[in-house]
């Protein structure tokens, strides 16, 4: 079955080169973006309530752009004036750049790890004494606890922001061709909306191995994977999908 209309459960990309407008317009596909999650912060009255003071800690570890925006909105929030000396110990380069939006780049003590959170493993050991915050959601990647509870370091993780479903329901009578999602709380909030929901012609993509197990969980049927050897995005593995569906056309 062909092709023509594509969800993207995720917002709509900021640059113009963006690989999915590229599809759209060499295989003449529509493409609609809309977040089936997002995120909620939670307030400085809560954060106390998990009994965080943010003068107790030497060092930050952010896991994503979400942790660095929430952690300086609690301390905007609590009053806390952010010392020049704190260190942060980000998981990837983009996510330390980012961190650019809040602090002076040159005059922070900034460490960063090349992609995964174990990879942070051997700059957070060599600073071992430090008390690490972890500002994070309340849905935590299991082997982030892991690999710091190895480490032996001291180490407090807190609930900064939340994964919300989003409201679905203007879109109760809109049929698409092909679904993407990319973690399993997307799968969730599309069955939090639609408990009814039935796949029949839909194409399902999905991206990681966690969003494909609640995929199968909920019965659905997986058409589009990635990543996988040959298409390691989700743009690629939908372009894929598309040329040979659309064959002819």
């Amino acid at each position: 079955m062909k092709v023509k209309t594509i969800l993207v459960s995720q917002p709509e990309p900021k640059v113009e080169n963006s690989p999915y407008f590229e599809l759209q317009q060499k295989h003449k596909v529509k493409i609609d973006f809309r977040p089936f999650i997002h995120v909620e912060g939670v307030s400085a009255k809560e954060i106390r309530l998990q009994k965080i003071d943010l003068n107790n800690y030497s060092a930050i570890i952010l896991t994503s752009k979400n942790a660095v925006d929430h952690f300086f909105r609690v301390a905007e929030e609590m009053r806390y004036k952010v010392p020049e000396g704190l260190k942060y110990f980000c998981q990837s380069e983009a996510i330390a750049f980012y961190l650019q939006k809040y602090v002076v780049y040159r005059k922070r003590k900034i460490y960063v790890g090349p992609k995964d959170f174990a990879d942070l493993s051997p700059l957070i050991k060599k600073y071992k004494d430090e008390k690490f915050l972890l500002p994070a959601s309340d849905q935590l990647n299991a082997d982030i606890p892991v690999t710091l509870n190895n480490l032996k370091v001291d180490w407090t993780p807190a609930v900064f922001y939340k994964t919300v479903m989003s409201d679905l329901s203007d879109l109760a009578d809109v049929y698409y061709d092909v679904l993407a999602f990319f973690s399993p709380t997307g799968i969730k909030s599309l069955f939090k909306n639609f408990p009814d929901f039935k796949q029949n012609n839909t194409r399902i993509a999905v991206f990681g191995s966690t969003t494909q197990k609640e995929a199968l969980e909920h019965g659905l049927r997986i058409d589009i994977m990635a990543p996988t050897p040959g298409t390691p995005s989700m743009t690629m593995a939908l372009e894929k999908y598309v040329a040979e569906a659309n064959k002819g056309k």
